[in-house]
This record gives C-alpha cells, structure tokens and sequence, in this order.
C-alpha cells in the first residue's frame, strides 16, 4: 500500500503525489478561477460528482478534462488561502484552519481521478501530464506551505490550542498543521526558502522520471521464447497467455513471459528449464541498470544527495531522522535495532533452507546422472516447491483449482468482513467505469445504511505500475459530509480463457488490500486530515496484515476453497496442508523483505558529501548489503536500487514499515484468538477503538486501546520462524 507522511487532505489540496516529493512553481499568472470555470462547463471536475458518493463520473472524463481542472483548482485554492491570510479578523480554528480543510476541492477531485489512472491505467497523455504538472503541483504546496502570512496564523493557533475550546480531534487538528508547516520549512529565511523550493522542483521531477522509467521497462524487459518447450512446467493457461501476450506484440509463434516490479518473479517456481528461469531473473535484477534509455542510477544518484541536502537545510543529520521523526519509530537508531535484530536470525533460517534445497537439487541431478550445480537465485522459488511438495504433500496447482478469484473475492474477503463487521455487499454494474476489468460493490453497515463504495481492479496490463494497493476516490469527513470510495489493485495475470484460479500468495494479497480498504471505509472523523489511512507509514500497514489472518480461518477458507468445476470444497486433508506450511519459507521471504529494508536505510542515513555517483549506484548497494550482513546470494533483495519505487516515492526511509507494523499485527493476532477469534465483538471493538479512528489520535495510543497493552516483539518472531536462535 501506498501511503504518505501527510494527511490525505493535503495530499489532495497542495498537489502531494505520491513518487514527487515537493516543489515551487506557482501556476501561470493571470489564471482566474472563475474565467476558467466558464470557458469549461462540460469540465466534470468543476462541480461534485452527482454520482452516488460522489463517485467519478468515468464516462464523462477525459484526458483533455485534467490540465483545465488543475489549472482552475490550483488557482481557485490559492484565492481561498489568500481570503484566510488577508482577513482583518483574528484567526481562529474555522476561519483558518477549517478554511483550509475546506479548500482546494477541484483540484482534490482532479487528483484524485489523474492520479489513480496514472496508476492503473495510464497512456502517453497522462504520462505527459504527470511530467509537467508534477513540478507544479510540488510548487503550488510549496506556495501554500512557506506562505508566512499563512503560517503566522498557524502558528498563532498553535500557541493557544488549549484555550481555543476544541476536542481532542481540534486540538490535534491545530498541532498536526503547525508541526507540518514547519516541516515544510516554514521557519527558514527567505533565501533558504527559495533553496527548498528549487529541491523540491527538482525531487519532483526526477520522481516522475524514475516512476515512468520503472513501468516503461518493466514492459520492455518482458522476455521472448521460441517455443513453449521452454515453458514446461507451466499450465496450458499460462502458455496460452504467453502467445496472447507476443501477439500483441507483434511476435507471432513465440512466448512472452512478462515481469512484475519485484526481484522474484512468479515463473522461477514452475518453470522446468533452468535456463528459461535465469533467462527471467537476469532480465528482473538488470532493470534500471543497463545504460539504456530507462537507466535510474543518476537519476538515484541526484535524489539521494537531494534529499540528504534538504535533510540538512531543515536542520537534520540526514533525510531517515527527518522522516522518521514523523513515524512510531522515531528515529533511525530504533529502526536499525529492530532490523538488526531480525537479520541474523533470517539469514540463518534462510541457510537452513538453502540447504534443503540443495540436497533436493543434489537427489534429483543424481537420479539423472548429471553433475550437480549450486543453489542460484533463480533456483530458490522453483525447488522449494519442490521441498514443499515433498514436506507437506501438496503444491500450488493442488491449490489453485479452489480459488477462483470472484469466489475468493466474494465467499473469502467479503465473507471474512460480513462475519466480523457486520456489512454487506452488493454488487452493481450501473455505474461507469475506468476500464471493463474492474468490479463495483455497494457496501452497507449493519443497520443496512450505506457505508462505501468499494471497486475491484486485480488485472495486470501494460498501462499498470506493479504491485498491488489500496487507494481513495472520495475520503469520509464529517465536516464535509462524504462517504469513502475506495478501490483495490492486485496485478493478478488475466488468463487468455477460462477462470482466473489464484496462488495463495494472490489470495493472502487479496485479503491484506481489502484490510486498506476497511481502513478507508471504517473512517468516522470529523476532519478530511484524519480521514481513513491517513496514519504513520509504519502504522499504515498494520491493519491490512491483520486482516490476512482470515485468509487461512477455518470457518472463511470453507466458505471460499470450493473447486471451480466442481464446486466441492477443499479436502480437510488439503486445508491442514496449507495450514502445516503456513511458516514454509520463512527464511527466505523474511531475508529478502530485510534486504530491500536495510537497503532503504542505508541509502537515507547518509549526508550529502556520502551519495555515490550514477556509476558507483550499485557497488554502493553491495557494500551496503554486505555492512548489514544481509548480503546472500541465493536470496537478492526484494526491490533493487534501480527500481526500489516504494523509497522513491511515499516510503523513503520507511519500507521497513511492513515489519514495524507487522510486530502489531502478531500482537493483535494473540489477541483476536485468545477472545474468540471471528466474532463480530471483536471486530465491533477494533472497528471503535481503531479503523474508525484514523490520524485523530496518537498510533501507538491507537493500538492500546485496542489491545491494552503495549506490544511485545516475541509473537511476530514466533510468527515468522524467527524464534528459533541462529546457528
């Protein structure tokens, strides 16, 4: 999940994208709001959505619809701040900083609908406009957010919250706009303003190049076979997805396997050739890297040293203390102890692994009477399915008959939330849609009213960035009186025929979205600040993990595991298998995760005069990998440096979030089968004490109140295989 260190309201009123970090270019002088607004009626984003909720209207919008909009909405907000910062009255809490959670509405609606589409749907329109308005937008924020008179009202706020007769949600409200002003470097003088402003152009920039460099790569990086021979192993769907795929290509007669933006890549645990395998996993780890024209090493190069330059500028040793200081973790000292913690342990569970994987290697050569070869990293996902198979009797294409994506969808995931939340679902098909591959749901509450609208998109296709995420259309806010429309992103391949029947992983996936999703839908605040996911990064993630759990809950994996031919349910026997190895692997999946992680920290505790130069990118990566002792070559790290697009855009010191988070989703596990596990009385006191809470209040106190107590590292060593001590 995507997620940044400020709210969800200024993310869509100060133009924040999520790969960009800031800039300062304020709109074309001259842009009148109103003139702009009648030269464009037909504009869909000038008025709200008649929709219900507000939904966008998709029919309606087009790309010629998105530069207008932004122009109108930067210029209309900038009016509306500066009727708050010419008003001869005091400020107060509803003239201020209400005024600003009211502000910027066309250019929210706008962003909201481009940049989603940028990321599940893009074109070479949107890429163009992604590149000339994301330095705009980073300017129009920095206009806003270094605005002195602005800030003065703030700060004024600031000093006498306690006597202003607020809430609690007011009073953190006025601290959270302060603490965010300051930290967008409202106290520096004019000159080193204008110095921030330059970065942020520049960040902004280079983030939007870095981000298109990675999809368009991605695509072009798909490798081609001559014959399906090379991809034995693989099901006659996924052979016939290959043809379609160099059809479309133009590459008739052969095979295209295409990539994912993570280092494994999901064919390395079928494919029976191992040179088809290296072939693919050659191809992932070289991307970003290659001297070609989507080579990202300088441009890693420049971020870095950018952003440890700003780092310093705001008075901090280095860009992880600035932007952890805003996390549960604090500080990068907390961040590298736990990491520091978790390696050896991984790393040596990850060698007791290896180690079985190469005697099966080892067994099998033998049998055949060739020489053996050593454990590679294109190796590792095939033969421990083997290992796998051996250990627990069982493997994914045993699996994968039972669950059916719709099924899993709707008799799991949906299922799973009716049992604990009591809302339901119903499907609709009246309301327009961004591309024909997505679904549309009604979500009601208990009491039968409407709660939100959830779409489904689980589709890979060119125009997709990869991954899989949770994102928002309409945010709750009680001020504002809006209900969520959220939507869900898998990049699950859609087969050339027939059902679409999913890995486990895609399952468990499924289930850690729609834990976003109820985040988003859960939000009962008053203040579009607090709105939903609008919580620490290393928080963000918390939920969703939890709400994996249910994937595998006996009494949900029953409603959902049915066969899609037969409609039969998963063998008893089969289910205990699934549970047995639910720790298979642990090793290797924990290592790789601490890989991408300590990479990421590596790159942002360091001060300016430390960043390598675009040719020294990857020996910087090596070294840093091997300094941790993380470094093991039959497990690369998840993301490499040159297409790392989580530490490129919102998770830049903070990909260790996942872990950080996932020791508060153990915690809560304990806690939800030591009270009875699936009931709607524990899902009623998280839904209260915190997925309706948001950003109002304090994480960790958050998570007290749910649990009540603070958490203990031990249930997610436990979880992960990691209570074992290193040999």
């Amino acid at each position: 999940m995507q997620k940044t260190a400020l709210s969800l309201a200024l993310v869509a009123a100060l133009g924040i994208t999520m790969t960009a970090c800031n800039r300062t270019e304020a709109p074309a002088p001259g842009t009148d709001a109103s003139q702009a607004a009648a030269a464009s009626q037909d504009n869909p984003f000038f008025a709200e959505s008649a929709l219900p909720l507000q939904y966008p209207p998709f029919d309606r919008i087009t790309d010629e619809h998105f530069a207008p909009a932004f122009d109108a909405g930067m210029a209309e907000q900038l009016e509306q701040i500066k009727a708050i910062t010419s008003s001869s009255e005091a400020p107060t809490f509803d003239n201020t900083i209400v005024a600003m959670e009211n502000s910027g509405r066309t250019l929210a609606r706008a962003r909201a609908v481009f940049y989603n589409l940028v990321g599940t749907d893009t074109n070479d329109t949107r890429k163009q406009l992604q590149a000339q308005y994301s330095p705009k937008f980073a300017a129009h924020r920095d206009a806003i957010m270094l605005d002195g008179a602005l800030f003065e009202r703030i700060k004024a706020l600031h000093e006498g919250r306690n006597g202003l007769g607020l809430d609690a949600e007011g009073v953190r409200l006025v601290e959270r706009y302060y603490t965010d002003f300051v930290r967008a470097g409202a106290n520096l003088s004019d000159a080193d303003k204008a110095r921030l402003k330059d970065m942020n152009a520049e960040l902004a920039r280079l983030g939007t190049q870095f981000d298109q460099n990675v999809l368009n790569e991605v695509n072009a990086s798909a490798v081609v076979f001559d014959s399906a021979e090379a991809l034995a192993g693989s099901t006659d769907a996924q052979i016939a997805a290959a043809a379609e795929e160099a059809g479309k290509r133009g590459l008739d007669g052969k095979y295209v396997v295409t990539l994912l933006n993570t280092t494994g890549q999901p064919p390395l645990a079928y494919l029976e050739d191992r040179q088809a395998r290296r072939r693919i996993h050659e191809a992932s780890v070289s991307r970003g890297a290659r001297g070609n024209e989507y080579d990202n090493t300088a441009i890693v190069a420049q971020v870095m040293k950018l952003r440890a330059e700003r780092a310093a500028l705001l008075g901090y040793p280095n860009h992880a203390a600035f932007s952890l200081e805003e996390a549960t973790a604090k500080t990068p000292q907390a961040v590298n102890e736990m990491l520091g913690k978790l390696a050896p342990a991984a790393v040596a569970n990850a060698r007791r692994e290896a180690a079985e994987l190469q005697k099966m290697i080892d067994a099998e050569q033998a049998a055949k009477g060739e020489p053996t070869f050593e454990l590679a990293p294109w190796d590792w996902a095939y033969y421990a399915e083997k290992v796998r198979q051996a250990t627990y009797d069982f493997d994914e294409s045993q699996l994968m008959p039972y669950l059916e994506m719709k099924n899993v969808l709707e008799n799991g995931v949906l299922f799973a939330a009716t049992q604990l939340y009591g809302i339901t679902f119903k499907e609709r098909t009246d309301l327009p849609r961004y591309h024909p591959d997505t679904w549309t749901y009604d979500v009601f509450d208990a009491d039968g009213s409407q709660l939100a609208i959830f779409i489904f998109d689980p589709y890979a296709r060119a125009s997709k960035r990869g991954g899989a995420w949770m994102n928002s259309y309409v945010s709750q806010s009680g001020l504002r009186d809006t209900r969520p429309v959220v939507a869900n992103h898998q990049n699950i391949t859609k087969p050339a025929s027939g059902p679409t029947l999913l890995t486990w992983d895609e399952v468990t996936t499924m289930f850690h979205e729609f834990g976003h999703a109820l985040h988003g839908m859960f939000s009962d605040v008053e203040y579009p600040y607090f709105s939903g996911t609008s919580v620490p990064r290393d928080f963000v993630e918390f939920p969703s993990q939890v709400n994996e759990m249910w994937a595998d809950w006996p009494s949900v994996l029953a409603n959902y595991a049915r066969h899609h031919e037969t409609g039969e349910s998963m063998p008893q026997a089969l289910l205990d298998k699934v549970l047995a190895a639910a720790r298979f692997n642990q090793g290797f999946a924990t290592t790789e995760y601490l890989g991408a992680a300590m990479l990421d920290q590596r790159w942002h505790q360091i001060g300016p005069d430390q960043v390598p130069s675009a040719e020294a990118v990857m020996q910087f990566e090596a070294d840093a990998l091997a300094a941790d002792a993380i470094a093991y070559a039959p497990v690369p790290p998840r993301y490499r440096t040159p297409y790392f697009s989580h530490i490129m855009g919102g998770y830049s010191a903070g990909y260790y979030a996942y872990i950080w988070s996932e020791v508060l989703d153990a915690n809560t596990r304990d806690w939800m089968r030591n009270h009875g596990g699936l009931t709607r009385e524990n899902g009623d006191h998280l839904r209260a004490t915190l997925l309706s809470r948001g950003g109002s209040k304090d994480a960790m106190q958050l998570f007290r109140d749910f649990a009540g107590h603070d958490p203990a590292i031990e249930p997610l060593l436990a979880k992960r295989g990691l209570d074992q001590a290193p040999r």
